[in-house]
């Protein structure tokens, strides 16, 4: 009895303790909210130089700041009483338990070890809260240096690839589940040619390396060679893109996709026959690429085979077998005759070519799930997407382990390397695109809300590192093509 008693006066202690606690504290919110509040009205009644938008930007994220590492300090508070009342109660609990005494090292220890506890609480809390406050300038940082330049409305289906032409005009490529391929100005989003030769849905399409020619996969079982002619319409003046960076995440749904009634390559000149028709597939073509030089092409297909064709006569030079399951892209080498094509088997293998008697052939093992994409970097590298939701990049030269895996929150699909500057674009299943050094750090996200980026998976994205005012694009299962820019040195720099 003695000691039950002693623990209610103890408790009530602390609770009258806590309670008078609570209230100092609760003053001393109020009176530093009051004193913040009095320094904003002094800051906003000041002369500044920063535009308004901006600066109540800044004093809104401040006074978010402000208000994290106020609730911070209340919870450390907390947390030390508890410790404090913690080892008040070990304390009295020492002097008779079972009517035996703890020695002293025993009670040390298990004081120890409750304290360590709420340390690790402690911890954790302070992480939480200083992350939420990172988070809130990675966000801004994001839109001021990723911004939506132009979208391309006209397919009436879902586009699965994009690409950028490497001859002059300059233009952008798309290919679309509705059959059709298009080609649009970069600078004013006006389709300047459509191409309606194939009978399935385009997968893919490529741009010769010196001619106006592009390479296009389909789900008819064929790869088309065909050629355009386009002449660049006078370019618009574009809208200011900051006057909708500032709209906060949310969802949306199918209605707010574009309209494809509204189709804006209806009025555009139209290719309806290929130049040379590559014919050797049993199943959906899936993916294709020029080799260096643009006298041979490769195109990998659901039927567990890449093919390489020799484009001017069209005729299959050899057949790259080896996957257990459908392939799901193929890619080419800038300089080098080397091919690389990814498997739902979890594995994507290297083709090299550059011996003209003899083909060699290295497999890559790493990933847990579809490999959907494996492109070629600077040097010696490649880097690998997965629907396992891992990036990793590989050097051609050691294939036993990566050299870098990044670890993400969705599948990723048709990843693209910015070769200059060494910056992989993800495009996700949900929607986000993400920026990625090769090292594995993150740079960047493409800001995504409801007046600007893609409402449903994003397929592919495509660098295009020498044009003035879009060097990133994306497309999307949403039915557009959107253009970014990217202030690739700013980006640099924040990292």
């Amino acid at each position: 009895m003695p000691i039950e008693s002693g623990s209610c006066a103890s408790a009530r202690q602390a609770k009258q303790k806590r309670k008078s606690h609570s209230l100092s504290i609760r003053r001393t919110n109020s009176s530093e909210q009051e004193r913040a509040g009095l320094q904003r009205d002094m800051l906003e009644g000041q002369d500044s130089k920063l535009p308004s938008a901006v600066r109540n930007t800044l004093l809104e994220l401040f006074g978010q700041i402000e208000r994290e590492f106020e609730n911070l300090y209340i919870e450390n508070l907390e947390l030390r009483r508890e410790v404090d009342t913690l080892n008040e109660r070990l304390a009295g609990e020492g002097q008779t338990i079972d009517g035996a005494e703890l020695s002293k090292g025993q009670l040390k220890t298990k004081a120890s070890h409750s304290t360590s506890q709420l340390s690790q609480k402690l911890k954790t809390t302070y992480k939480a809260s200083t992350s939420k406050i990172v988070s809130s300038f990675k966000t801004t940082t994001s839109r001021a240096i990723c911004q939506l330049v132009k979208e391309y409305v006209g397919h009436r289906d879902g586009i699965w690839d994009v690409s950028v032409a490497k001859t002059q005009p300059v233009v952008l490529g798309t290919a679309s589940a509705d059959h059709t391929a298009l080609l649009w100005s970069i600078e004013t989003g006006k389709c300047l040619v459509k191409y309606v030769g194939h009978v399935g849905s385009v997968n893919s399409i490529k741009f010769h390396p010196t001619e106006q020619v592009a390479l296009t996969a389909s789900g008819d079982q064929t790869a088309h060679i065909w050629r355009y002619i386009v002449q660049l319409p006078t370019p618009q003046p574009t809208a200011d893109s900051n006057q909708v960076s500032g709209e906060d995440e949310v969802e949306c749904s199918d209605k707010d996709e574009p309209d494809g009634d509204g189709d804006g390559s209806s009025d555009c000149p139209t290719v309806r026959a290929p130049l040379t028709s590559l014919k050797s597939h049993q199943g959906v073509v899936i993916a294709a690429d020029w080799l260096v030089g643009g006298k041979q092409a490769v195109t990998a297909s659901w039927d567990r085979t890449a093919n390489l064709y020799d484009v001017e006569t069209s005729e299959l030079v050899h057949s790259l077998t080896g996957h257990d399951q459908e392939l799901t892209h193929c890619c080419t080498h800038p300089t080098q005759r080397l091919v690389v094509t990814s498997s739902r088997d979890t594995t994507f293998r290297l083709w090299d070519f550059r011996d003209p008697s003899i083909h060699s052939v290295n497999v890559f093992q790493g990933h847990t799930d579809t490999v959907t994409s494996a492109v070629f970097t600077v040097g010696d590298n490649v880097v690998s997407g997965s629907d396992d939701r891992t990036v990793k990049v590989w050097d051609l030269k050691n294939m036993r382990s990566p050299i870098a895996t990044i670890r993400t929150d969705s599948a990723v699909n048709r990843i693209n390397v910015c070769v200059g500057q060494r910056i992989i674009a993800l495009p996700h299943d949900n929607r986000q695109v993400r920026l990625f050094d090769m090292s594995g750090v993150r740079l960047a996200r493409l800001p995504r809300s409801n007046r600007q980026g893609h409402r449903r998976m994003v397929c592919c994205c495509a660098w295009c590192e020498d044009h003035p005012i879009c060097n990133l694009f994306t497309c999307g299962f949403d039915r557009q093509a959107i253009g970014w820019n990217i202030n690739i040195p700013a980006l640099l720099q924040e990292k």
